[in-house]
């Protein structure tokens, strides 16, 4: 694939958490909110991104409440608090979805599809095969791929990943430069 396929309101985005819109610890969990900190330029992004698609979910393993380290009542005040910082930004996230197993093969823990076919069952409007997935690792392209989407590569914590890659459709530097080079491919539904 070698352009951006154009995008309508049909489309849907799945993002990242961890290194797409937040600085990522390494070999360490974001445990609260005062630890949460947004990449620059991340909530323009989401804005933009939020006037180009239907849906945008957000899907996350998190297994740092798996672990113990944190509780799910942290997990969940990092979110609330992250979806009030772009709401007031004037983006979005229409859902969230988190994975919380220690068990790799968990059908929910990415890269498996487990969260993709959830937010389908969830909105039945939602086409994987005119889905974005965006992701900083490979486990993310390969979750994008389980489950037909078309996957976009964000050079924040893994830039040594080398290209071509057959798990990566389109690279970037972070989502500000992916959601840049989306504005020139809108179409009208």
């Amino acid at each position: 694939m070698n352009a951006l396929p154009p995008i309508d309101k049909s489309w849907t985005l799945f993002l990242d958490r961890d290194g797409v819109i937040n600085h990522e610890k390494k070999d360490d969990y974001v445990l609260n909110w005062n630890e949460f900190s947004f990449y620059d330029g991340v909530t323009d992004a989401l804005k933009t991104l939020s006037n180009l698609f239907a849906t945008i979910v957000l899907v996350t393993n998190q297994r740092g409440v798996g672990k113990g380290v944190m509780t799910t009542d942290d997990l969940t005040n990092i979110h609330e608090n992250m979806l009030a910082v772009i709401k007031a930004n004037q983006g979005r996230l229409d859902r969230i979805y988190y994975c919380d197993s220690m068990d790799n093969d968990c059908y929910d823990r990415k890269p498996n599809p487990g969260m993709a076919y959830q937010a389908k069952k969830d909105f039945g409007h939602i086409d994987l095969n005119k889905s974005i997935m965006v992701g900083n690792k490979l486990s993310d392209m390969k979750f994008g791929k389980n489950a037909g989407m078309i996957t976009v590569y964000v050079d924040t914590t893994n830039p040594e990943v080398p290209s071509p890659n057959p798990l990566i459709d389109f690279r970037f530097k972070n989502l500000p430069s992916f959601a840049t080079a989306l504005q020139p491919v809108i179409t009208k539904p």
